[in-house]
This record gives structure tokens, C-alpha cells and sequence, in this order.
């Protein structure tokens, strides 16, 4: 599958462009609040603490309640937790705007502001783990996150910029009145996607020693992904220590490498990096659709690397505004690529733990960094930069190891094992897990007259016609001749009665023409359909009632 063709199926995935539309429009709106923030504190305190205790309030809930988040997002409806969460801030943006109308104090408005991104804690796990409930299958996973990444970058420079023009010619409660607009968009966005309820039967199941129903099974799922998990989470750290001191030794470099540019070097450095990750996001694009991810991993890590040691070492300014936005560039492919592995990783019913645990050690990382590279680099940036650059390098090999055949993405589907996604009663399943049943089904053809399945023989596989017509045929108890049932062709499907109640083959199936099957095996199948909750005695009390009709 090329690029295009990839996005052209996002674009037809219309739950999924909502999506990505109304959370464009909200990143636009937070970027847009950040700094209104920013400047009505500064405005109305005129004091250096009261914006430090807003800083620290955007880190610490992050770090406190990442983990918390993904618990509630791996136990509720992950659209529910991403309407919760919207709707809740754009009420604060509301009452923030009131305050500020009615002259209100500012300890009223720090309080909000808190208030607000403790909220926000809750929307990377959520979201993280609903975008993969969304995708036709995991070939739509990878894309759909490089065009969230770049339409997250995009937003980076239209919110700013937009608050700039708007700061400047009206008055600073508007900012927060725009914001929590955008929080109704994205709300009603969500209100008319489908919902997101993690499954734990299949997993608490199969879990080692964990029965069914156990509610140590989203535990118990992450214990079996630990190595790979490991590896993404060492990469995590890794870039997230990095990239948190680049952003901040850009002053040291802007103020004492480049005197003859001075503050406004700053400003530009962040230009660059955001221009680079929109180029990162793209070229993303491209590269997670590769069966091998890790040599992704690997190049985006060299081209990090690459664009810290050309930093550190540059003399004029225009290059190193050129090498910022490689490393950035390359941060942004490892962050798209690492989180598709991740998505693809683990489990459904653990995967907003997974991805909690991530965005804590990401955002501690991220403060680590910012404290302490530019404090070792205040002297030698050059020696930081590329110390920073063999870490980056040296840490990707070590996650790739660890990823091993995670790192690699399954053959394509056959197109005839894609009718199983199509199969009435499988409608409002999770996309996960038929994906998981359409890799493991095989094709088989029949020849006219050949017998698929036999009456009397033990159930093993489950059927779904591609192409062709079978005939159903039953033999009564000491009776000679078989009866007709019916005539099937394709999207049909038998076999399913045995597989579910246990008992050997109640007719015999005979193809009619040349036919081609999508077959599943019993295990495969029962693993399919225990995934929707009741969907195998629904299917039980749906055969008893043919039967009753049969003999009325």
C-alpha cells in the first residue's frame, strides 16, 4: 500500500477523520489558552512565582495522574473519559473567563488553571487507547497517527499565532471564551463516534493463572509484553530526557553561541523544531506502513542523533536552525513509530495502563532533562549535545533488541479472510480482535461435489463463503436418503453450531461450485466470538430457534 492510498483510506475512515478533525481544532484552542494563560498572569501579578507555580501545575498532574488515567480508560467507555474530560475543561474555560470579566483574584484563575490540566491527564491514555478501536486494521494504525502527530505540529503554530493576533486587538477573556468553543466542537465530535469499551474476557482467560472475570487480567496481559514494553518505555525516557533539555538549552545557545541574534534566537529555534516535526510526522507516514518497524526506530534515533551532534557543533546560526529541525525531526518519528509498536503491542484492556505509564515517565523524563542538560551544558553545550546524540543511538539498538518480532508487522490480510470482518453477527466486535481472527484464518477451496464438512464428524473449523454456492444436507435418524436444508453462497456462514455447543456435525456441507472459503479454527473462532460479551449464547438461542422452525 503506498502513502496516498493510506491517507485516502483515512480519509474514508469517517469516524476516525472526525476524530482527527475535532481534536485538530482543539489542540488549536490549547495552544491558543497557553498563552492567553501565560499573559494574564503575568499581566495581572507581575510576579516570577505566581508563573512558576503555573509551570510546575502543568507538569505535575501528568506525572501524578497519568497512571490513574489510564486505569479509568482501560475500565470505562474511552470516549465517555474523552467527552468527560473536554466537557469538564471547556466549563473551566468558561468560569476562567468569567473571573477575569468580573475583575475576579488570581489566585482564582490559577486554581482553574490547575483544575484544568489535571482534566488534561486523562486525554493521552484515552485517546491512545480509542484511536485503535477506530482503524479498519492495523495497516490504518500507523498513518493515522503520523496525521494526528502533524496536525498536532500544525496546531503548535496556527494556536500561537492566533492568540498573538488576538491578544493584540481584543480583550484577554475572549482567548479562554474561543478555547472552551473549541472543547464543544471536540465534544460533539465525540458524542456522535461510536463507543470504546475495553474487552478483559479473552485476555482474563488466557492470562496465566487468571480465570475469567479476574481483575488482575489487564495486569496480568502487560506482564507477558514486559520485554517489549521495556524497550519502548528505555526509548521513551531516552527521548524524552533529550528533547526536555534541547528545549531549554536553545536559550543558552540562542543567548551565548549566537550573541549577534540574542533572545529572538529562541523564538526561532522553537520555529524550527515545530517545521521539523511536521516533516518528521510525514515522513512517519511512510515509514510505519514498512512490515519491519525497527530500522525505522533506528533511523529516526540516527537522525536525532545526527541533527544534536551538527547543533552542537554549528558556528552560524541558519545551520543550526537546520540541524534543530532534523533532531526534531527525528524525535518525531520515533515518538510515531514507538507509539504505533506500542498500540499494536498491548492488549486492548491494558493498553490506557500501558500508555499512562508511558506518559509519566515521558513527562518526568521531560522535566529531568530540562534541569539538568543545561546546567551540564551551560559551559560545553557542544559536549552535551553529542553526548545526548550516543545515548539516543545506543538506547534505540537496545529497544530494538528488546522488541525482537514486535518490531515486525504480520503479512497482509487475504482478501478472502477479510469476509470475516463483514459477518453480520460479528457487527460491534472489537476491530482488534477481528483483526487478530482475519490473520488467523486460512483460505481453502472446494471443488464441485467436494464435502467441506461431514454429519457426524467432530467440529473444528468455521466457515465463511468468499466465492460459490454449498448445498446443506442433514440425514435423520435411520433414514437412507439426506434432506436439503438450504442452499448458501457468499458472505454465508457455517459450521459455527458445533464450535459453539460441542457436539459433532449436525449436516453435512457439499460445495455446488468452485468455492472458496475463509476457514477459522476452533480455538480462533471461540477466542473471536468470547470477545463480545453474550455473543455465543445469542448465537446458541438463534440456532434452537431454526431448528423449532425446522420442525414446525
Amino acid at each position: 500500500m503506498g502513502v496516498i492510498d493510506a491517507y485516502r483510506r483515512l480519509l474514508r475512515n469517517g469516524p476516525l477523520s472526525r476524530l482527527l478533525f475535532g481534536e485538530f481544532i482543539s489542540s488549536i484552542g490549547d495552544w491558543l489558552y497557553l498563552v492567553a494563560l501565560l499573559v494574564v498572569i503575568w499581566d495581572i501579578s507581575k510576579d516570577p512565582l505566581v508563573l512558576g507555580i503555573v509551570g510546575a501545575a502543568r507538569i505535575l498532574p501528568y506525572i501524578l495522574l497519568s497512571i490513574p488515567a489510564g486505569i479509568v480508560a482501560d475500565r470505562f467507555d474511552r470516549r465517555l473519559v474523552l467527552m468527560t474530560a473536554d466537557i469538564a475543561r471547556g466549563l473551566i474555560m468558561l468560569a476562567i473567563a468569567a473571573v477575569l470579566f468580573a475583575g475576579g483574584p488570581i489566585w482564582i484563575v490559577v486554581v482553574l488553571a490547575v483544575v484544568a490540566t489535571c482534566f488534561s491527564a486523562f486525554f493521552a491514555p484515552a485517546i491512545g487507547a480509542y484511536l485503535p478501536s477506530l482503524v479498519s486494521d492495523e495497516s490504518e494504525l500507523g498513518p493515522a497517527n503520523s496525521a494526528w502527530s502533524s496536525l498536532d505540529n500544525l496546531a503548535f503554530f496556527i494556536g500561537p499565532a492566533f492568540g498573538a493576533i488576538l491578544l493584540s486587538f481584543g480583550p484577554l477573556p475572549v482567548a479562554f471564551l474561543l478555547n472552551a468553543a473549541t472543547f464543544a466542537v471536540v465534544a460533539l465530535v465525540l458524542f456522535r463516534l461510536p463507543p470504546s469499551r475495553p474487552n478483559v474476557a479473552k485476555d482474563a482467560a488466557s492470562a496465566p493463572g487468571a480465570a475469567p472475570g479476574d481483575q488482575n487480567a489487564p495486569t496480568a496481559s502487560l506482564r507477558r509484553v514486559a520485554r517489549p514494553l521495556s524497550g519502548l518505555a528505555l526509548l521513551n525516557i531516552a527521548t524524552g530526557f533529550v528533547f526536555g533539555g534541547l528545549g531549554v538549552i536553545t536559550v543558552i545557545l540562542a543567548v551565548d553561541v549566537f550573541p549577534a541574534i540574542g533572545e529572538a534566537g529562541t523564538g526561532l529555534f522553537n520555529s524550527a523544531i515545530g517545521v521539523g516535526g511536521v516533516v518528521g510526522a510525514l515522513v512517519a507516514g511512510a515509514l510505519v506502513l514498512r512490515r519491519r518497524l525497527g530500522p525505522p526506530l533506528l533511523g529516526g534515533a540516527l537522525i536525532m542523533a545526527i541533527g544534536l551532534v551538527v547543533l552542537g557543533g554549528a558556528s552560524v546560526f541558519p545551520i543550526a536552525l537546520v540541524a534543530i529541525a532534523v533532531a526534531a525531526g527525528g524525535s518525531l518519528l520515533l515518538e510515531i513509530v514507538s507509539t504505533t509498536l506500542l498500540q499494536r503491542v498491548v492488549p486492548d484492556e491494558s493498553r490506557g495502563r500501558a500508555i499512562g505509564l508511558m506518559e509519566t515517565t515521558s513527562v518526568t523524563a521531560y522535566s529531568a532533562g530540562s534541569f539538568v542538560v543545561p546546567v551540564l551544558g551551560a559551559s560545553q553545550p557542544g559536549l552535551v549535545l553529542t553526548t545526548s546524540a550516543v545515548v539516543m543511538v545506543v538506547v534505540a539498538v537496545g529497544a530494538v533488541a528488546l522488541l525482537g518480532r514486535y518490531a515486525v508487522q504480520e503479512p497482509s490480510i487475504a482478501p478472502a479472510a477479510r469476509r470475516i470482518a463483514r459477518v453480520e453477527m460479528f457487527a460491534g466486535l472489537p476491530p482488534a480482535r477481528l483483526e487478530a481472527a482475519m490473520r488467523a484464518a486460512t483460505v481453502r477451496e472446494a471443488a464441485p461435489n467436494e464435502v467441506i464438512i461431514r454429519q457426524g464428524d467432530e467440529a473444528d473449523f468455521f466457515y465463511v463463503i468468499d466465492e460459490g454456492e454449498v448445498e446443506v444436507t442433514q440425514t435423520a435418524a435411520g433414514a437412507t436418503a439426506a434432506r436439503v436444508l438450504r442452499r448458501m453462497g457468499p458472505g454465508e456462514v457455517f459450521g459455527e453450531i458445533g464450535l459453539l455447543s460441542g457436539v459433532p456435525r449436525t449436516a453435512t456441507v457439499t460445495a455446488v461450485t468452485h468455492t472458496q472459503l475463509a476457514a477459522l479454527a476452533k480455538s480462533d473462532f471461540l477466542e473471536l466470538v468470547n470477545s463480545g460479551p453474550g455473543l455465543t449464547y445469542t448465537l446458541l438461542d438463534i440456532h434452537r430457534g431454526g431448528i423449532q422452525a425446522q420442525e414446525g
